[in-house]
């Protein structure tokens, strides 16, 4: 199983559970497709991205399970970056955690960040 992740509010995922699909944040909706990193890459996107920001998951999804509407294209730096071009079910989740702040406002992320999703 290939892991990617999503950087999002608690409050767009809990929306998403209720709702059975994440359709993406306002950033997502504006581009046409939901942005995701690998896990080399989430920890730049929140810092580039979700600067100090609190109340924050990382939903770590199988990527096997997203099919076609799954692309990856070049972005930052080149890098290829996986976008998906539907809407994520939650049933391909395999893992939430909640991203706290450190002290120097910066995320503090899970040294695995496959997690438990139940």
């Amino acid at each position: 199983m290939q892991t990617i992740y999503k950087v999002c509010t608690a409050v767009e995922w809990a929306a998403a559970v209720e709702a059975g699909a994440y359709t993406g944040s306002e950033p997502d909706k504006r581009d046409g497709f939901i942005h995701f990193s690998t896990a080399a890459q989430a920890q730049a996107t929140a810092e580039k991205h979700f600067a100090r920001q609190s109340e924050l998951v990382l939903v770590a999804v199988d990527a096997n399970a997203l099919g076609d509407a799954l692309k990856w294209e070049p972005s930052r730096d080149g890098d290829l970056f996986p976008h998906l071009y539907a809407d994520l079910p939650v049933s391909t989740v395999t893992g939430v955690t909640h991203l706290p702040l450190g002290a120097d406002g910066r995320h503090i992320f899970p040294d695995k960040l496959a997690v438990d999703y139940k």
